[in-house]
């Protein structure tokens, strides 16, 4: 069924498109068609409405505005202008018939580039003409009123500023007189062919003189301005507002203060070098005030990587204004460089942001409260019935107030960011200490300015003031559309109760009999006075001067969102400038001085805060562009200055400011600022738009564009890398035994503090260039690599170190585990078991080997089984001290993340991992048995079987040679010859002397036998742990519980089932009984699976033993030696003297060994351990002869001897017992020999009945879940083992 529409779009109402995501970033780039508030979108044309004699004087505005708008356009072109030299090519002697060619192509394309030139050219000629004409009109004396206002000021000012700045940028740009010679050279080549070109050359000497001539712009606006007399008291009247402006700090704006500063020095300048006295000029503006002014600020910002210096500039026009050189006070002051070392600490000190952090974050913290509590008040004042109007107008104006300081902190602190670059510009670093990595040793001077020239602290404070500026600008200008009705009514109550209240007292008392001021203060509330918002009185007829309000008692108006207009501004400010100048435009005191005009001190500060209102008025009702304005930090990317004079196309990313930034809080590792990591980014996104929208070039973008790509890709590279240590030094941590902690002198040193990444993890969609990044993402596909390599490199490690190094894998592997499952609690990864299975090469279905378990197998076969011997007490495998190991790969280099991620971590689980180094035993079984799993322990036991059939094959042609070697004839050892005549009688009739290499290789294998069925139970016994903790799990769920015999047993419920099912089961019914259940087949579902689960596990849980049936196998194997090495006698008896059987040849084996290690003819490096007796008594017990060889084996006749000759001395004499013992002391070691080997022979057989009974010979069978089964009923056969897996599967 349809839904209607109504409620449709009722439940769409209800979603909220908000998220979670915090806020990193500074202001997104709006496009916008408006004009700015500040500019009268009519160009003032509706100021002939108010009859005020402002006319021509607004035409002077609008052409002096659209000049200096042209004039930014040229600046401009100028700024990123590049040498066009540099891309021509050369022609190589073989085609020099082509250099006229050359030549052709070369003029057309320089000639685009200087048509640009003569433009500028023209244009700052035809600029300086209007300029001087303008401020011509005001040396005429009938110029008594009207004029020039503050607007027009600041246009004359706007103007200066963009003309001195082009000037200084010519200066600066060395590209372009040299791009010139080529052009005028190339000219010269090509005009040969021209006629008349009399006129161009007339052009290119103009504009080589142009470019070649230092200042040529201000030269040409003083010869402009001075072609008429009385252009002092324009200048005076300048350089006066100047002085007062900056000193008051009247500018809203940083741009207009630094505007202010750079054309001060100019005036100065051209003030001082007029035709009349320039003591006059000092008489109204004392040189002391521009002395302070030049002091405090020694160097002013001019361009992104330009600075001017008015000391400087005065010292150099000097030269070219004679009149100007006489002021040696004003030529008296220091040049940046040569600024005394006292005194550049001192500037320091107020130039660096460092030294003023702590104010900056504490004005940022108290703003950000008050104007939350500013915008709380105006929501819930929206919110209620505002029945209150003295509140309500209180709420707003408290919001227009904490609005205006919000302009001001960030005109404050960009303009502070903007004075520390000029700063860092005109004093470049002198001493570098370059990084390790650093090769080259000369750096360029972008680097000296930049890279080398900003401390980690100075980084670190640069850092926070950019976030504060685009957090506050971010936050004002979210909530733009909420405050602007209150912005705009607080403005229009000002506006009105000032000329509707204030104007009203004026006209009764101080003006009333002043017509003519009378009439200035009537027509400033006829052009501003809204009276349809006045509820005082009706519309009435009313005199010329009377208004409403005028009977002496306040009017009550309703508040309008309606601010004035530009124009309204623009004439409300002329005409108090004119109430309070009356007329005279060269008054010394400033304009709110003394007036002479009787005005009250009260009435003119009135006037004098309501004049700077205005001003402040049009930059908050332009609230989008001000903060724009303000957060532009794009400045700190551009280097176009640097990038000529180092002859390079770009510099590297390390160069470049916004990136050092982000690279000094990843690599700083100061928690506080990682929210900040992204802040940076937004220079980027500023730069591009200035690129774009101001400069209008578009490889500049592209070059922006293409190291922002660069930059955030390193970006995700060392913040995933960040977040991967931390995450493993966490995962570490909390992996370390608790108990070693506790005893650790310094336990804090293992403690990771806690890093906030959770942002970071939550920016899905942060906007850079125009383009939305799922930052998310992006970590979440690095830290699957990283997990990957970090395998990789672990397992790389292991296969360089010996069989030992398996406990510290499956220790690393845990922590990288651990940390994989700290990290999926943030972000979408890949399962570890997937990315295990991967990097073991192990992940299809038919592969049941591994890269580890190869590599242990390997190492089992080549090193373990040769190299080590077995210690039966410890159950341990040690490394024998010369031992020959094969070559391995070089270890590789260890990075602190793929390890522990700290150095204290990395120590400490090196120390572990130490303690398992010197042998192998349960404790690395165990960790084989977690690393591998029971997908890959089968193929493991495959592969030991396979090689234990190899070594039991190998034995057969040697044992033939001692079997053929075996007298006809040996008895058992007599009696009366004691202990040295069995010795001998062995000796004389074994004939194995001239075979020690055969022995010694038959004694090799029987010992690799023995390791091989020594591991057998190690890995037995592993399992046996691991399926203890598995049964421990599963018990309670399946209902096993202890039986009266000691066996298991199942307690069901009620319904037969178990009590995992019948919790299933029940749950299933009551879900599908319900009649909200969305789907009754998937519940059902659920309860199959719990059966099937139930089913699984129980048949699981009667498993067999790796170690027998690994007994079993071998018994199987030796089948096929049965008739040589277990030959039944003819007779039916046990053959004593003729037998060839295994026990016999094990026999004289073991006593030849024991005779060697007793005669210390044994090398220490050559014992074989106890595993020669596990791998001879294993075989011997699986050939029935354990009771031939416990009968007639010659160690133990050897110890019957001993012991008959121990009794026989104990009847004898004293003299006779001594001379006894001195007879039997050589034989010591060999008896003690023979008493172990005998403990250790019973030992072995007494596990083998235990494990192996021969009465139960049958074999087993292993799943290919790794699971035996136990004692299978069937023949003894090799058939019987093909359910394992292949070695070569």
């Amino acid at each position: 069924m349809a839904v209607p529409v109504e409620e449709a779009i009722a439940a769409l109402s209800t979603f909220s498109l908000e998220d979670d995501q915090p806020d990193f970033q500074g202001l997104n780039i709006l496009l916008s068609t408006e004009r700015q508030a500040t500019v009268s979108p009519i160009e003032y044309a509706d100021v002939s409405a108010y009859r005020l004699s402002l006319v021509e004087d607004t035409k002077a505005i609008n052409q002096l505005n659209s000049l200096t708008v042209e004039g930014k356009e040229m600046s401009a072109v100028l700024y990123t202008y590049r040498s066009c030299v540099k891309a021509l090519p050369q022609l190589p002697e073989s085609m020099k018939q082509s250099q006229a060619d050359l030549y052709l192509e070369t003029y057309q394309v320089l000639d685009l580039e200087m048509s640009r030139l003569r433009e500028i050219q023209r244009w700052q000629a035809s600029a300086a003409s209007k300029l001087a004409a303008d401020m011509q009109r005001f040396s005429r004396p009938e110029r008594r009123l009207n004029g020039p206002t503050t607007t027009h000021i600041w246009s004359i000012l706007k103007l200066l500023d963009v003309l001195v700045a082009l000037d200084h940028l010519k200066n600066a740009k060395a590209s372009i007189p040299n791009d010139f010679s080529w052009y005028k050279r190339t000219f010269t080549q090509v005009s040969a062919q021209w006629q008349d070109t009399d006129s161009m050359r007339d052009e290119l000497d103009d504009l080589q003189i142009f470019l070649s001539t230092r200042w040529a712009i201000l030269l040409n606006l003083q010869v402009e301005m001075f072609r008429v007399n009385n252009m002092e008291d324009i200048l005076q009247i300048l350089l006066l507002f100047c002085v007062e402006t900056l000193e008051l700090d009247f500018t809203l704006l940083f741009p207009e203060r630094h505007a202010l500063l750079r054309v001060l020095p100019v005036l100065v300048v051209l003030a001082a070098a007029s035709e009349k006295d320039s003591d006059s000029l000092f008489k109204r503006v004392k040189i002391n005030r521009l002395v302070s002014i030049f002091k405090n600020d020694p160097v002013i910002p001019a361009f992104p990587d330009l600075h001017l210096s008015p000391a400087a500039m005065l010292k150099e026009l000097a030269m070219y204004f004679q009149k100007f050189s006489s002021q040696t006070r004003l030529l008296a002051l220091p040049a940046p460089h040569e600024i005394l070392p006292r005194e550049a600490q001192e500037y320091q000190k107020h130039y660096l942001i460092v030294n003023h952090i702590g104010a900056i974050r504490t004005e940022h913290d108290d703003f950000a409260v008050r104007f939350a509590s500013a915008l709380n008040q105006i929501v819930l004042l929206k919110q209620s019935d505002a029945s209150d109007s003295e509140w309500c107008r209180e709420v707003k104006g408290n919001m227009y107030d904490v609005v205006v300081e919000g302009v001001q902190l960030l005109s404050k602190w960009t303009g502070r960011i903007w004075e520390q670059c000029a700063w860092k510009f005109s004093h470049p670093c002198k001493d570098i200490f370059p990084q390790e990595h650093e090769t080259s040793t000369s750096f360029s001077d972008y680097e000296k300015v930049v890279r080398w020239n900003y401390s980690p602290e100075e980084r670190k404070a640069l850092v926070e003031l950019v976030s504060y500026i685009k957090s506050v600008g971010s936050m004002m200008q979210r909530c733009d559309t909420i405050i602007a009705d209150a912005l705009w009514e607080t403005i229009h109550g000002e506006v009105q109760d000032f000329v509707q209240n204030r104007l009203a007292i004026m006209l009764r008392t101080t003006f009333r009999k002043k017509k003519d001021l009378s009439r200035i203060l009537s027509d400033m509330r006829t052009l501003s006075a809204d009276w349809m918002s006045n509820t005082a009185n009706p519309e009435v007829e009313l005199p010329s001067v009377q208004h409403p309000g005028e009977d002496g008692n306040g009017n009550n108006f309703h508040p309008r969102a309606v601010a004035p207009t530009a124009a309204q501004v623009h004439c409300l400010q002329f005409l108090i400038h004119e109430l309070v100048s009356g007329g005279n435009l060269r008054k010394s005191s400033g304009l709110f001085g003394s007036s002479g005009l009787d005005i009250p001190p009260s009435e003119l500060k009135l006037l004098e805060s309501f004049f700077h209102k205005l001003s402040f008025f049009l930059h908050v009702m332009d609230y989008t562009a001000t903060i724009a304005t303000l957060t532009d930090l794009g400045f700190l990317w551009f280097r176009e200055f640097y990038l000529e004079t180092s002859r390079v196309i770009q510099f590297p990313i390390e160069c470049s400011l916004p990136w050092m930034l982000v690279d000094h809080v990843i690599e700083s590792q100061d928690r506080g600022l990682l929210e900040s990591v992204l802040i940076p980014f937004d220079i980027y996104c500023d730069s591009a738009q200035h690129a774009l929208t101001a400069l209008k070039q578009r490889f500049l973008y592209d070059e922006i564009e293409a190291e922002v790509d660069l930059c955030f890709d390193q970006l995700v590279f060392k913040v995933s890398e960040n977040i991967f240590t931390y995450y493993k030094s966490c995962a570490a941590s909390k992996l370390l035994d608790p108990s070693f902690i506790f005893a650790s002198d310094n336990a804090d040193k293992y403690y990771v503090p806690p890093i906030r990444f959770d942002s970071i993890f939550q920016m899905r969609r942060m906007k850079l260039l125009g383009r939305t990044i799922d930052l998310r993402s992006l970590i979440a596909h690095r830290m699957n690599k990283l997990f990957r390599e970090n395998l990789d490199f672990l397992f790389e490690r292991f296969e360089t170190q010996d069989l030992c190094a398996v406990v510290e894998l499956q220790q690393l592997v845990d922590v990288l585990q651990l940390a994989h499952k700290l990290l999926s609690e943030e972000l979408l990864l890949d399962s570890f078991p997937l990315i295990l299975k991967e990097m073991q090469e192990n992940i299809s279905l038919v592969s049941f080997s591994s890269r580890v378990s190869s590599q242990i197998l390997t190492e089992i076969q080549n090193d373990l089984l040769p190299n080590f011997v077995l210690c039966n007490t410890t159950q341990r495998f040690i490394r024998l001290r010369k031992s020959h190991q094969s070559q391995k790969p070089q270890l590789p280099l260890v990075k602190l993340s793929f390890y522990c991620g700290s150095q204290e971590l990395n120590a400490a689980y090196q120390g572990f991992a130490q303690l398992y180094s010197e042998f192998f035993g349960l404790p690395h079984m165990c960790s084989i048995t977690k690393l591998l799993g029971s997908r890959s322990i089968p193929w493991l036991i495959r592969g030991l079987l396979d090689l234990l059939t190899t070594k039991i094959a190998s034995l057969e042609p040697k044992l033939s040679v001692l079997q053929g070697s075996l007298p006809k004839s040996i008895g058992l050892l007599p009696y009366d010859g004691g202990i040295p005549g069995c010795v001998k009688f062995v000796q004389e009739h074994l004939h194995w002397a001239s075979k020690s290499d055969l022995r010694s290789e038959i004694l090799n294998v029987l010992k690799e036998v023995g390791i091989i069925i020594c591991l057998m139970g190690l890995l037995d016994i592993a399992l046996k742990e691991a399926e203890t903790a598995q049964f421990m799990q599963i018990a309670p769920w399946l209902g096993l519980i202890p039986g009266n015999d000691g066996q298991i047993q199942q307690a069901l419920t009620e319904s037969g089932h178990s009590p995992m099912v019948d919790l299933f089961k029940s749950i299933t019914s009551a879900i599908i009984s319900s009649p909200r259940c969305p789907s009754t087949t998937s519940f059902a579902t659920l309860s199959k699976q719990a059966e099937a689960a139930d089913l699984f596990y129980r048949n699981n849980l009667h498993t067999g033993s790796v170690l027998e049936y690994s007994l079993a196998f071998i018994s199987a194997e030796l089948d096929k030696y049965q008739s040589k090495w277990n030959a039944t006698p003819k007779t039916g008896f046990i053959d004593i003297t003729t037998a060839k059987d295994f026990y016999r040849l094990f026999s004289g084996l073991q006593l030849g060994y024991l005779e060697e290690y007793s005669q210390e003819t044994l090398n220490k490096s050559e014992v074989l351990g106890d595993s020669v007796a596990w791998g001879g008594c294993t075989i011997i017990y699986l050939l029935g002869q354990q009771m031939h060889f416990e009968l007639f084996d010659f160690s133990y006749q050897l110890l019957n001897v001993a012991e008959v000759e121990s009794v026989a001395v104990a009847h004898y004499t004293s003299s006779e017992r001594a001379k006894s013992a001195s007879y039997l002391q050589g034989w010591d070691k060999l008896i003690d020999g023979a008493k172990k080997a005998r403990r250790l022979n019973n030992h072995v057989f007494s596990m083998l009945k235990a494990r192996c009974p021969l009465e139960e010979k049958m074999a087993c069978a292993i799943k290919q879940s790794g699971a035996p089964l136990h004692r299978v009923k069937y023949e003894n056969t090799i058939s019987a083992f093909e359910t394992l897996p292949q070695k070569g599967a």
